[in-house]
């Protein structure tokens, strides 16, 4: 890899795929029990091999597992942290038209690291199977997933004050992420949902006062929870974050501009910042300026390209924006994804695995037409 290259790249993969068709056979015969866990991990190491020599292949820098050792996104690694517990939640997630399983997490205990959390097991085996050169990308969910749906309305119940929780948060998680550094981890992001639902209720309590100051204050605290983690992990390691609006069987949870949260991604110390703009639900980008804030090491890569659909996006179009975007942010300091993965959970959206490849060969083209270093 050139060293003139910066991570995240001028092409790069957010972060689930579509799960094989070998994959899901062997998931439905693990459940039917016609067949053994070991057997099982077998299958899975082996797609995961599969899926990263296909990403290398089209010329990725950075690469992912597809995120295959999980069911969900964000709760298989929760739920593998210290003081959880996973839970019915007796309710699905509030997808538009469509509706999710039930699962959550919950306190089961003060938070802490988990030295034995399967995702670095998981990992372990995804660097190993990694071309030189290319960067073995871990995602983990944000620690703001620990603020919502309900996942820690008992915080009280372990302890004094919430800001003892935060701190318990904010170190099992930096315990963790440095955990990943010494097994090899030099590119990690936290996909988080939490700050579309902020847009989502700073709109819609802008005439609210009460309620209004209650979603700045966990905006706040927000950045306070990151930014604390994020302190003192080693310098050559880079983190970003993927502001995701929900994405499930091709569907959404969260509309609104970035407006109302930009000065508060603008004091968020990550290295680059994965923003979904693959239609109007996410305004324009005039919040990119307060986002960027002037930081000359940062990079927002704009996903411009929907995982949603199969329809081919027109490149001179997605140009176009990437060139309206340069108003906001150098385009020296822009990049380009698809707005999110194709398969945040098990099911996946509804696109195939060749629409999912030739999607991320378009961003490929594109990047490559744009910026003279994407490669």
């Amino acid at each position: 890899m050139s060293k003139s290259l910066q991570a995240p790249f001028r092409y790069d993969v957010v972060g689930s795929l579509k799960r094989s068709q070998a994959l899901k056979d062997a998931e439905a015969k693990l459940f039917a029990r016609k067949l053994a866990i070991a057997d099982f991990a077998d299958i899975q190491r082996a797609e995961t091999k599969k899926i990263v020599q296909k990403q290398a292949s089209l010329g990725f820098h950075a690469v992912t597992d597809g995120e295959f050792n999980r069911s969900w996104w964000h709760l298989d690694f929760l739920w593998g942290l210290g003081g959880t517990e996973r839970y019915d939640y007796q309710q699905s997630y509030k997808f538009k038209d469509s509706k999710t399983r039930t699962d959550n997490v919950r306190l089961a205990g003060k938070i802490h690291y988990n030295p034995t959390h399967p995702f670095f097991t998981s990992f372990k085996y995804f660097n190993s199977v990694t071309p030189d050169g290319v960067l073995a990308k871990q995602t983990i969910p944000s620690p703001t997933l620990l603020f919502r749906d309900n996942r820690s309305d008992n915080w009280s119940k372990f302890y004094d004050s919430w800001d003892e929780y935060l701190t318990d948060v904010a170190k099992a998680y930096h315990e963790t992420i440095q955990h990943f550094y010494d097994l090899g981890c030099r590119y990690l992001q936290q996909d988080d949902t939490t700050w579309a639902f902020l847009i989502s209720k700073l709109n819609a309590t802008k005439d609210q006062p009460d309620e209004h100051a209650k979603y700045v204050k966990l905006c706040e605290d927000a950045v306070k929870l990151i930014n604390q983690e994020l302190k003192g992990l080693p310098a050559d390691l880079t983190i970003t974050t993927h502001i995701c609006r929900g994405n499930f069987k091709s569907t959404y949870l969260f509309s609104g501009s970035y407006d109302v949260i930009a000065k508060y991604l603008g004091q968020l110390n990550y290295d680059g910042f994965f923003l979904e703009y693959d239609n109007k639900r996410s305004g324009g980008f005039e919040p990119l300026k307060d986002i960027y804030n002037g930081r000359p090491n940062i990079r927002i890569v704009l996903g411009l390209i929907t995982s949603k659909f199969p329809e081919l996006e027109n490149p001179d179009d997605v140009k176009a924006r990437i060139k309206e975007a340069s108003q906001y942010v150098p385009l020296d300091k822009l990049a380009l994804s698809t707005q999110c993965g194709f398969a945040s959970t098990e099911e996946g959206n509804k696109v195939t695995e060749d629409q999912q490849w030739k999607k991320l060969e378009l961003v490929r083209d594109i990047a490559r037409d744009v910026w003279g270093d994407a490669d």
